[in-house]
């Protein structure tokens, strides 16, 4: 992207499936210097021999740097000098922040206010945070931390603006195929090693984006933010049973093991609420959900109040279903499954 030239970009979290895309997008380009930083010095160390394999000519442009985002002193060393940054750290996992909700308290919320306090102490000039679906009606953990992430997105994004500073924005997006602990490498590992797979719910419902998709909305949101603002991608979406249907058409059927669903998990997954919908702008291929710039002033509140409308939200049961066929065809534009299956 030509508003990237020259320009360094920091990456938190960088070195998760995100952070790969945006490297695979980005690098060829004529940005200056990317940043990866994260805790994991082991997934840096084969990052790094990742690129110096296949890129060797790229490779210097990206630098990594040990850190976490809990730790203010290392988030502000290394967003010295940095013009833009998407903020992809977190816990994700929805199990594992039921058993540790503190846990993804301490990576999702106060790590994230850590990054935008960083990000606006050192004029930076956009930020676009990474949130998820399931932040939207949250009923688990994972999903209650990252809905207060995003009120602390837009908390910042408030004071930066009325300082004329750092545009601070977020990104909303349902499962991305392929990524780190998501279901599809999941069933074809089960399948490779002969055994049937396990579904939780065959009716559930789920957004479907490719890493390629992510990236374009993060893109799309760095290209037309302004302080406060969401940006959601229009997706398709497919039932847990006929994603499973779909795998097994390509690698093998082994059989499927109905397992009930796991702790904190919902039916179906809400992108956009009916509240948000209220004061949404369809843009296209995309959703741009307004900041709700309200003050306290509650006086202004009981003598004008507010849009009483309703919008119908956003789910996964509302958007296009895919059927088995079209989820094949969507499952053979990921990398991951494409090497699985040995194409090139």
């Amino acid at each position: 992207m030509s508003a990237f030239s020259e320009s360094t970009l920091l990456i938190t979290g960088g070195t998760g499936s995100f952070g790969h895309a945006v490297l695979k997008s980005f690098l060829p380009g004529d940005i200056a210097e990317i940043r990866i930083f994260s805790r994991d010095e082991k997934k840096q160390d084969d990052m790094r021999h990742e690129l110096q394999r296949n890129q060797p000519e790229l490779a210097g442009k990206v630098r990594f740097y040990i850190g976490d985002v809990r730790d203010m002193r290392a988030v502000s060393d290394v967003m010295q000098g940095v013009d833009f940054v998407f903020h992809a750290a977190a816990l994700k996992q929805v199990p594992s922040c039921e058993f540790f909700p503190m846990e993804a308290v301490k990576t999702n919320i106060m790590g994230t206010d850590n990054v935008l306090h960083a990000a606006v102490d050192a004029g930076v000039k956009k930020v676009v945070c990474l949130s998820t679906d399931k932040a939207a009606y949250p009923i688990n953990a994972m999903g209650i931390s990252k809905a207060m992430m995003e009120r602390v997105i837009y908390a910042n994004a408030r004071v930066a603006a009325e300082r004329g500073g750092t545009v601070i924005c977020c990104t909303r997006y349902g499962n991305v195929m392929c990524s780190r602990g998501s279901v599809i490498p999941l069933f074809i590992d089960q399948i490779k090693n002969g055994l049937p797979i396990t579904v939780t719910n065959p009716d559930m419902t789920r957004f479907l984006m490719n890493l390629d998709e992510a990236v374009k909305l993060v893109g799309f949101a760095f290209e037309h933010a302004e302080p406060g603002d969401l940006f959601i991608q229009k997706a398709d979406a497919s039932t847990i049973g006929d994603l499973a249907k779909a795998v097994q058409s390509l690698f093998g059927d082994t059989g499927m093991n109905i397992i009930g669903t796991r702790h904190g998990e919902k039916v179906y997954e809400t992108l956009m609420t009916s509240e948000e919908r209220r004061r949404c702008e369809d843009m296209g291929g995309y959703f741009r959900v307004f900041a709700d710039n309200r003050d306290l002033n509650y006086d202004k509140f009981f003598t004008n109040g507010v849009d009483k409308s309703e919008g119908e939200p956003y789910t996964s049961h509302n958007t296009k279903l895919l059927g088995v066929s079209e989820i094949k065809e969507k499952l053979l534009t990921t990398d991951y499954v494409r090497k699985e299956l040995g194409i090139d």
